[in-house]
């Protein structure tokens, strides 16, 4: 079953930021970009599974933030379009 997730991230100096867009724009059914550090993702793997593939791109001291979307949302001048996200959340 496809899910969609909130991704958000803060990279430490020592990680691959061409690596983790372009893991985030490939390994997925579907993406769009919230702001600098905040994505959002289709998928049918599970938020452990997400972090997983996107942990060796943040950086040793590196945070990142995986979590389900839920059945309510307010946005307001995202980087994404309000159709993908009325179509995706």
């Amino acid at each position: 079953m496809r899910k969609t997730y909130i991704v958000i991230y803060d990279i430490a100096d020592d990680g691959e930021y061409d690596s983790l867009y372009e893991t985030l724009k490939t390994s997925y059914s579907g993406w769009a970009k919230i702001s600098e550090s905040a994505w959002s993702i289709v998928t049918t793997k599970t938020a452990k599974e997400v972090r997983n593939e996107l942990k060796p791109f943040i950086g040793t001291n590196g945070r990142l933030f995986v979590v389900k979307s839920g059945v309510e949302a307010a946005w307001s001048n995202t980087k994404a379009s309000n159709e993908w996200f009325k179509k995706n959340l």
